[in-house]
């Protein structure tokens, strides 16, 4: 009896440690991401970036002076931000046959995430959204698009609690799956407090 008490003790402080350390390393990872649109869009059209934040305790943000494309820039992040990660999970699935559900929540965290701040955003006319409709895009795309986002982020969750040691068939939360969470979060946030101190 102790030692299954031990075990279930062990199972639910994986359970635990996963959730605590993912769903932090998607925040972040997600912003990096979103970002990265920025960036390459910036290049791409000419638009030197002039400052990236990105940093464990603050917002991310790009700052492009001057910016020949302010539309296709601030678009960038929204569309690299969501269809990046959902390739991500689409390539590697072959790959990473223990933990494809890491892959795919980060997928689905990155689409909602997206698709939030599209509609809040837009609804508060501030931050890219705000910058969207400066430049001639429609208040209800936008907002559609965010409903867009979050359901097939939603879609990407669906049915994936169990392989997290929740919902009604809960697995056993793999050990190799809490310790890639835990090595991911403490890479990202180290590189951002690097990164933060330039």
């Amino acid at each position: 009896m102790l030692r299954k008490m031990t075990r279930q003790t062990r199972l639910k402080l994986r359970q635990a440690v996963l959730i605590g350390t993912f769903i932090p390393f998607c925040w972040l990872a997600m912003q990096i991401v979103h970002e990265s649109g920025h960036v390459m869009a910036a290049r791409f059209t000419g638009g030197p970036v002039a400052k990236v934040v990105l940093h464990p305790f603050a917002l991310s943000r790009t700052d492009v002076s001057p910016n020949p494309h302010p539309g296709f820039v601030v678009w960038a992040g929204v569309t690299f931000g969501s269809l990046f990660p959902l390739l991500l999970w689409i390539f590697t699935r072959p790959f990473f046959v223990l933990m494809p559900h890491l892959f795919r929540f980060f997928a689905g965290f990155c689409s909602v995430a997206n698709g939030v701040y599209l509609i809040g955003g837009t609804l508060m006319s501030g931050a890219d959204p705000g910058d969207m409709i400066k430049n001639g895009a429609s208040p209800i795309l936008i907002i559609f698009l965010g409903i867009l986002g979050m359901a097939g982020g939603m879609f990407l969750w669906h049915r994936q609690g169990k392989y997290f040691g929740i919902g009604p068939t809960p697995t056993e939360v793999k050990l190799q799956a809490v310790v890639a969470s835990i090595l991911l979060l403490v890479a990202v946030a180290v590189g951002e407090l690097i990164w933060g101190s330039r």
